[in-house]
Formats: C-alpha cells, structure tokens, sequence
C-alpha cells in the first residue's frame, strides 16, 4: 500500500510513503498517516509567507522543485507567475511549484498534509492554520474524521466551531475534546463550539462538504452560573450588549464568547460612560471572566443600576427554567 501525492503541474506523483511497515506492524500506527519523502527529480520545501524554511513540526505552504515542473498554464501568463516562482534555494535559477497545501516536516523527515492554505482564518488577530487543529482532533483516538471552520458568532466576531466523527465503537465527549484541545493549543486556536456526529457530510467527490455542516450550539456544554453581586450583574449587563449574547454565566470568557480587541474597547467605554469607571484594556486580557474582572479593587464598588436589576431577574428566569 502506497500513500501518494503531487499536484498535476508537477507531473503527478512527487511524494510517497511505503505504509508496509505500518500495516505488518514493524511501525506504530500514526493517527494521521506522513505522505512520505519526495521522489526522485523531485524537492520539498516547506516555508513560511516569507519564503523561509520552517522547521520541523511547524506548518508552512508546500512547495516542489526539480526538473520535471510543468513549464506552466497555457495562454495563462498571469497564473503561471503566481503559481511558479524562483526557487530562493538555487543558484542555477531553479524554480518552485507553490501547491496552495499546508503541510509540515515530522521528526522522521516525512512530510504531512495538513490541508489547505485557504482554510487559513485570522481570530482575535492571530492567524490561525485550520489544519493544525484538525490534525490535533485526528490524533485522539476516538476521533476518525474532523473538521474546523471559521464562523461568524452572536455579535458578528469569528469564532471556530470543530465538527468530529467517533471511530468505530468510540463515543467522544466534546467538552472532554475540547479539555485536550486546550492542554495542547493556545486558547485563540480552541474552538469555541465542537459538534460530534454521527459522520460529516461530504460532496461527491468524497471529500468535507463545509456548507452542508449544521450550524454549531455556541452555548452547548457551557456551564452556567449566575452573576452573583451588584458589579457582576453590572458587567454582565455590558457583555451581553457587547457581545450580542442574552445569557451571561460569571465563569465565561470573554474571548471564548466571541470577544476581541474591539469589543474590548466597547466594553471599557461602556464602564467609563455608565459607572465612570476606567480599566486599562489589558486588565479584560489578564482577567476575562465576570468573576475575575468584578474581583479587581476598581470595579468591585460597581452598582448594576437598572441593568444589575434586568440582569439579576434574567438570571432568577434562567435558574427557575433549569
């Protein structure tokens, strides 16, 4: 059994990897089987946007050289420019083929597809590569197939909502997937809503159909609790408008619910203009939840006024409805 890759412009075949090994069991099974080495008349890199090389581990956009490239797109100048540029790494004037796939060396000089550069998402300022995250969600053994998105939330922010399927006999839990998730990833790459089902929907080319995906619970598995005091009720009142939300738990965070830079500002010029409070912005950063930022010297004389009195009877609705 061989696991091939390589894009028509570089005739078809230009990376295998020999899965006997792993098959009679001379290998361990990875959870997400390598795509291998290049093949001869064939090379790899893999960089980043400034063409440097990236070290293993870490995604970049897969590019291949050597002698057997296309020369280009017929009556397509302009796309072929794009598509192949100068090797940087060759004297002799060399060329690349840039794939547009996301990939990344392992420890055994193997490469791994990871995805699609296109499937790149900016959240919360970070640029952020879905595939990495999808071959996290793939290496749990519970997990046979996964897929993250970029979705507008309540308030209009992006947040990620991941999509998995159990393997056979498995029942993965999301709040559990989503603990490991946050054990190995900084907290802007976790998504936010993580759906299992029974299998994800695919096109007829056999591969994830991303528009037939159902629309994801943001609120689904989020412990509520009730803003307790005056300052909480206070700062709930200002998140729920900020954020476009109509239930706010004391132990969410902020960034978690669709929170970002600019919402940040929102809610600080709401403290100054209704409790003639001023934090510094990167007091929300440090303390993101309700608990924690009421807890700080400066807010905890707030009064929720009207909006404490709204928030509070939310809250007694919402506990008596549970």
């Amino acid at each position: 059994l061989i696991n091939s890759y390589g894009p028509t412009e570089t005739v078809i075949t230009s990376v295998v990897q020999d899965c006997a090994a792993y098959l009679q069991g001379d290998l361990p099974l990875p959870a997400q089987m390598p795509i291998g080495r290049p093949l001869a008349g064939r090379h790899c890199h893999v960089l980043d946007a400034n063409l440097s090389l990236t070290p293993p581990g870490v995604p970049g956009e897969l590019y291949i050289g050597g002698p057997l490239l296309a020369r280009g797109y017929m009556g397509r100048a302009g796309l072929s420019s794009e598509r192949f540029v100068a090797d940087p790494f060759d004297d002799a004037g060399g060329r690349l083929y840039r794939t547009g796939d996301l990939a990344r060396w392992n420890s055994a000089g193997q490469l791994e597809y990871l995805g699609r550069t296109d499937h790149q998402v900016k959240i919360r300022g970070f640029r952020i590569e879905l595939g990495e995250i999808e071959a996290r969600l793939l290496a749990l053994p519970d997990v046979s197939a996964a897929v993250v998105v970029a979705l507008a939330a309540p308030g209009g922010s992006q947040m990620l909502a991941a999509y998995v399927a159990g393997a056979p006999g498995a029942a993965p839990d999301a709040q559990e997937l989503r603990a490991v998730l946050a054990a190995q990833l900084p907290d802007y790459m976790v998504p936010s809503s993580l759906t299992v089902l029974d299998a994800l929907p695919l096109n007829a080319n056999g591969k994830i159909d991303r528009k037939a995906l159902p629309a994801p619970d943001w609120d689904a598995g989020q412990r509520y609790e009730a803003p307790q005091g005056a300052a909480e009720q206070a700062l709930a009142a200002i998140w729920s408008e900020v954020l476009d939300l109509e239930r706010i738990s004391r132990h969410d965070n902020f960034f978690e619910r669709g929170g970002h830079s600019l919402t940040v500002m929102k809610l600080a010029a709401e403290l100054r203009q209704r409790h003639g409070v001023s934090i510094p912005l990167r007091t929300v950063f440090e303390s993101p939840t309700i608990a924690a930022l009421a807890a700080i010297p400066a807010l905890q004389g707030l009064n929720g006024s009207a909006n404490g009195d709204l928030a509070a009877i939310d809250a007694l609705l919402a506990e008596l409805e549970s």
